[in-house]
């Protein structure tokens, strides 16, 4: 069977959520997998020794200046001269064109809801009117749908009437790269001087609550002893000075350390030397630094809405992401009660065995061979 999978950004240097589940699945897809014949679309870029070609896969790289027409024009055309058996589409979206089969992974349907607020990115919003017009589309021609949580199953089917044989879940896993790191600081200092310091990962996303988050922790600067750092990745400068203007909350500025993107390989190093990690979203589909963190030994606080329950378990901190005492009050928590946080940190070892892209490699392969297309 000629299997193609599109994974566009797997190349590209600064990759998020969605690449690496393409790209982790296809590494140990090339481990399982000696008989099948793949065939890799991706869209170029600077970091092209993240994934290597085997006997049975092959890296095809298509050139084209934007992603919609990557997507609705050169991947249409890369499949005819291919024309594999199965098209498996990776991150939510599908060309419009073409009578390949399809598989589509659907990450999530947020697109779709009622929306937090517009992102003060324009590439998001573009992003997101995109999805709009195209999901539904994809939906109408793909022959089965995989999304990444049962909450995210049941928003799918509830939302888009969508039949259960029609749809499946899969759990993403975590780099295995993810475990404790005793000498964190050697990494550390390149982006925080100090040695306590709470993490958070966000980005411009309503969804990601920022402003909940730094208005959490004003209140946690006003209460607590220690005041450790907020150390904020994925964000620019100039965007969080804007939201703490507004906020009226500019003296925690100088408690704050906002590094800009933090690298998948320097990740390890960050949670292993924070004291908590902050992951109140609104909505997710799944939620990976969940689990990121948690095989680093780094207690979680995170939602008590949307996926992050299923994922975390009995194994994170929960509190209401609308409520900025709730945020507050749980790194409070897991700052004053040393008996509560190691019971986080030895129950997140133990959650995280749950999950790996090996995993989610073997599910995605019986996809492959035992659905009928």
């Amino acid at each position: 069977m000629k299997i193609a999978i599109e994974a566009q950004r797997i190349f590209r240097k600064n990759k998020h959520g969605m690449d690496f589940v393409v790209l982790e699945s296809i590494r140990e897809l090339q481990n399982l997998d000696k008989t099948n014949e793949y065939y890799i679309i991706v869209r170029g870029g600077e970091d092209k020794d993240v994934l290597r070609e085997t006997e049975n896969f092959h890296i095809v790289e298509v050139k084209c200046p934007s992603y919609p027409l990557w997507e609705q024009i050169a991947l249409p055309f890369a499949l005819l001269k291919i024309q594999p058996d199965i098209l498996h589409c990776t991150s939510n979206t599908a060309p419009f064109f073409g009578k390949t089969p399809l598989l589509l992974t659907l990450h999530d349907i947020i697109f779709l809801e009622k929306r937090q607020g517009w992102s003060k990115s324009f590439y998001q919003n573009l992003g997101w009117i995109y999805r709009k017009l195209v999901v539904p589309q994809a939906i109408r021609k793909c022959k089965k749908l995989i999304t990444v949580s049962n909450f995210e199953l049941n928003k799918i089917k509830e939302s888009l009437k969508i039949s259960d044989d029609r749809i499946t879940y899969i759990y993403n896993g975590f780099g295995k790269h993810f475990s404790k790191i005793q000498d964190y600081q050697s990494v550390t200092s390149n982006y925080i001087k100090d040695t306590k310091y709470i993490f958070f990962l966000g980005n411009t996303d309503p969804k990601k609550n920022t402003e909940n988050v730094l208005r959490a922790y004003a209140h946690y600067l006003n209460v607590s002893k220690v005041k450790s750092t907020l150390l904020i990745a994925d964000l620019k400068e100039s965007y969080v000075d804007s939201i703490i203007k507004e906020l009226g909350i500019q003296h925690i500025k100088l408690n704050l350390c906002i590094c800009g993107y933090i690298s998948n390989k320097d990740l390890p190093y960050i949670f292993s030397g924070a004291t908590s990690f902050l992951y109140p979203s609104l909505r997710e589909s799944f939620g990976i630094p969940i689990l990121e963190a948690m095989a680093c030994g780094t207690p979680v606080i995170t939602s008590n809405v949307s996926s992050m329950p299923e994922i975390a378990g009995n194994s994170a901190q929960l509190v209401d992401p609308y409520s900025f005492e709730d945020i507050s009050k749980g790194l409070l928590k897991i700052e004053s009660d040393e008996n509560f946080r190691n019971e986080l940190i030895s129950s997140g070892y133990e959650r995280v065995k749950h999950f790996s892209w090996e995993k989610t490699a073997a599910e995605l392969l019986k996809i492959y061979k035992n659905y009928q297309l």
